[in-house]
């Protein structure tokens, strides 16, 4: 009985650390919301920021937040969560610490659509990148898929991470050849490349909301059956879980997650690859909380990135990605060294 009371007693105060770590975390995000859209190239007062938020009336500062940060920021907010949603699905499913979002070909795929319109039909407009990226980023997931899942055992953790690694290779080879025969293709792809959330606007916004919008009821349904699959496929299936339907969901929202954020900002690095230690180390092995962490702490990291790279290169700005693979590199070098955070 006393047992019983103490682990009842546990089980509510990890809730509750977990709902607090989850408050805390809005209000980070919060916070670095505002300072994205109150820092920048050009320095506005608080006061011209805020009337800029509730009450514009053209003036230019007015049209810099409004038109300029605000997007900027919703953008940043939007690839951060399903960046860091991504990465801890691909690495629950591929059992695999060192996995990103990128290892189903998904960011090879759209980065190869992308110089194929560059090359073969001289599209130089982003709208039309964020569209070249997401089939490339669709079709070449649904050829990894079919890969991974020839053969009796069907897709396995093993045959998936093959089949991505192998397929983003040859895209790699692909995107070589075509940029080396043709110098436009090469300076279009370079700053397609680096990753960036400025210079989009609401119209890139809203092309790819809804891709983001359904990678994360795809993923938070996919949460139960993943905390499943974490036991064993032996297990999982013991206890009546659909294996192949739930990689099936996992990868569906993984595509639509990485294919949305790459199509609006280019190949973001990092992201997907560290969030979901760091959600990990606080939430435990649960999906159900592992996910929103991921999504709340993808935000600020990008946010924040974002922000480092307006201040450190002010008046100019270092762009995202660039930041993010400063940031990135010693904490993953630091995750590699923490055994106990590599395991999955």
């Amino acid at each position: 009985m006393i047992q019983g009371v103490t682990a009842s007693t546990a089980l509510t105060e990890r809730r509750r650390r977990r709902v607090l770590g989850l408050v805390l975390l809005l209000l980070g995000v919060v916070a670095a919301s505002l300072a994205s859209i109150a820092i920048g190239s050009k320095s506005i007062p608080l006061d011209a920021v805020w009337h800029g938020l509730v009450a514009p009336g053209g003036s230019e500062n007015d049209i810099i937040v409004r038109a300029l940060r605000v997007p900027r920021t919703e953008l940043a907010l939007l690839v951060g969560a399903a960046l860091g949603i991504a990465g801890s699905l691909i690495q629950g499913h591929t059992r695999n610490p060192l996995a990103d979002p990128g290892l189903l070909g998904v960011s090879s795929g759209a980065a190869f659509a992308v110089v194929v319109g560059i090359f073969g039909f001289g599209l130089t407009s982003l709208y039309a990148y964020v569209w070249l990226a997401f089939l490339g980023a669709m079709v070449t997931t649904a050829l990894v898929f079919l890969l991974g899942s020839a053969g009796r055992g069907g897709p396995t953790p093993l045959t998936l991470a093959l089949a991505g690694a192998a397929v983003t290779a040859l895209m790699q080879g692909l995107i070589s050849a075509l940029v080396v025969l043709d110098q436009q293709s090469l300076d279009a792809y370079r700053f397609w490349r680096v990753g960036a959330v400025a210079g989009r606007d609401s119209v890139i916004i809203g092309q790819v909301l809804p891709f983001l919008l359904l990678g994360a009821v795809l993923a938070f349904a996919n949460a139960p059956g993943l905390n499943a699959l974490s036991l064993g496929e032996d297990v999982a299936r013991s206890i009546g879980q659909h294996v192949r339907r739930t990689r099936v969901l996992g990868i569906a929202a993984i595509t639509l997650l990485t294919g949305g954020a790459v199509a609006a900002c280019g190949p973001i690095a990092f992201v997907g690859l560290i969030v979901p230690h760091v959600a990990r180390a606080i939430t435990g092995p649960d999906y159900r909380w592992l996910l929103p962490y991921s999504a709340l702490i993808g935000m600020v990291l990008m946010l924040v990135s974002d922000i480092i790279g307006r201040v450190i290169a002010w008046p100019g700005e270092l762009q995202v990605g660039i930041v993010l693979a400063m940031i990135g590199a010693p904490v993953f070098i630091a995750i590699v060294r923490r055994r106990r955070l590599t395991r999955l």
